[in-house]
């Protein structure tokens, strides 16, 4: 079953659960499969025309199932837009359903409808935009003979390529082998599909758009699912207020390991984030050479400073902090290994672990076992390789990423576009904030700081992640608005982070 929690997330369903909502939708709203499919067809056709003027020339390219059935009617709708347009039928193998064969009776006779066979050349030349509606999110195998010529031809093409519902060739959930539409545009019907995260399908994928086209929400409520997407809605509901009679002793007290010589910059990001995340104290751990630094730079920080000037090497008492957050500009010094090793043995409550930490852990293995269960460890896709080994497709990197948390009974966020978070049970939650302008040093550092920062005020661990992890987006997609993604800056994270909590917290 799922937590509680996940009630409020949009849930990403599997191919098989996708068709079950349908069924589910027609038999108890009392609605004609035809009538669905024209639902599906008039939000394709709603979105369309905002993008594409009326005089563009348009190629909807279909297969024989469903979706080429939402393509014929996408081609009705869009002839009664006046745009000028023609149909390519894909014959292959597959037999026509029900719903396409009401569709291809209702074509106007004004529209060019070719019927293509293994011999016919698509000619998309003179094609301004093609939509594609070969194949829906049921296919399970690779495309092939003329269906796979089909979707070659329309990768040629120069014309802009829009998905209906997703990329023929592409499958929802499990890895994709052969040909796939590279599309510019996917508008995808009520849910996201699984494979729309993975960089992997980038280029197949586009730029997706979700569109409702009223599906059962009692269903989407009962059934079981174990990957979520964030929205700002579903953040909301984690935020917590502040009481009245509230003091900084209600908001934790957090300590920061970071810094080393000549990567100081990265503790001080990392800790004006974690002052700016609400916590009620902040200590930060740092190398002598970095007292000035930090004291003029985080005043509201309190410094502890190393025996050693220049690396990580001692700790004083660390029982008395809420969590701690360790790895920004750290260093991997031996001393530093083993005094975290330490740490790590006589730390309980939950920690964030990132950067030169986790390097540590990858070339230390021995001290994952010593974890405390409910920490967040925030690699990128490097260190993470480091961590768990290689992988041949993104599918397979989920799988690892889901195992890593539920070894460490902990949660594993993995950095990058649609950040992924794992929990202990299984979930996967995929954030919707974030920008390639992110893609920048010290973003991570500020991320930390975020983490420590709500993983003190007493968050529990998943919510503090998925929290955090939207936050900092927020934060960068805030920043990138005013000074845009060439010239964004770690520090500018830190800067809108204030507006990001106004935001969701209204």
């Amino acid at each position: 079953m799922c937590f509680p929690r996940t009630a409020f997330m949009q849930k990403i369903l599997s191919s098989t659960q996708t068709k079950l909502l349908d069924q589910f939708t027609i038999e108890h709203q009392h609605i004609a499969s035809i009538d669905l499919m024209e639902r599906a067809c008039s939000a394709f056709v709603e979105w369309f025309v905002t993008k594409f003027l009326a005089t563009e020339k348009i190629a909807v390219v279909c297969g024989t199932g469903n979706n080429g059935g939402d393509g014929l009617g996408i081609a009705r709708m869009l002839c009664e837009w006046s745009y000028p347009l023609e149909v390519f039928i894909i014959r292959g193998s597959s037999a026509e359903s029900a719903d396409f064969k009401i569709n291809l009776e209702r074509l106007p006779s004004k529209i060019k409808c070719i019927n293509a066979n293994e011999s016919t050349q698509l000619d998309f030349s003179k094609t301004d935009v093609i939509i594609d509606a070969i194949f829906g999110s049921g296919l399970s195998r690779p495309a092939e003979g003329i269906y796979a010529a089909a979707i070659e031809s329309i990768n040629q093409a120069k014309a802009i390529k829009v998905a209906v519902d997703i990329p023929s060739g592409l499958s929802s959930d499990s890895h994709s082998t052969g040909a796939i539409v590279q599309a510019q545009f996917t508008v995808s019907f009520q849910l996201p599909k699984l494979a729309f995260f993975f960089p992997q399908y980038a280029t197949n994928v586009g730029d997706w758009v979700i569109v409702d086209i009223g599906l059962s929400q009692t269903f989407l409520k009962e059934v079981e699912a174990h990957n979520f997407y964030v929205t700002e809605k579903s953040v909301k509901k984690l935020v917590r207020a502040r009481k009245r009679f509230s003091h900084k002793g209600n908001f934790g007290h957090a300590l920061l390991i970071a810094g080393s010589k000549g990567k100081m910059g990265a503790a001080v990001l990392s800790a004006r984030a974690a002052i700016r995340s609400g916590l009620g104290l902040l200590t930060v751990h740092a190398p002598y050479c970095g007292l000035d630094i930090l004291q003029t730079s985080v005043p509201e920080a309190m410094v502890e400073v190393d025996l050693n000037e220049a690396h990580f090497s001692s700790l004083a008492d660390m029982l008395n902090y809420k969590t701690i957050g360790i790895g920004p500009g750290l260093g991997k010094h031996q001393d530093s290994v083993k005094v975290f090793s330490r740490l790590l043995e006589n730390y309980q409550q939950p920690m964030i672990i990132d950067a030169d930490a986790l390097n540590i852990l990858s070339e230390n293995r021995e001290l994952l076992q010593l974890i405390s269960k409910g920490s967040i460890l925030t690699p990128h896709p490097k260190e993470f390789e480091r961590l768990v080994g290689g992988w041949t497709n993104d599918f397979q990197r989920l799988e690892k990423q889901k195992q890593l948390a539920s070894q460490l009974q902990s949660v594993i966020v993995l950095k990058g576009a649609f950040t992924s978070i794992a929990d202990a049970q299984g979930n996967i939650y995929f954030n919707s904030t974030g920008n390639p302008g992110m893609a920048t040093g010290g973003s991570g550092d500020v991320l930390t700081g975020i983490l420590t920062g709500l993983l003190a005020q007493g968050y529990a661990t998943r919510d503090a992640a998925i929290l955090g992890v939207y936050l900092h987006g927020l934060a960068g997609d805030l920043a990138a608005h005013e000074v845009g993604m060439h010239s964004l800056i770690a520090s500018d994270l830190i800067q809108y982070l204030p507006a990001a909590f106004k935001r969701i917290a209204r």
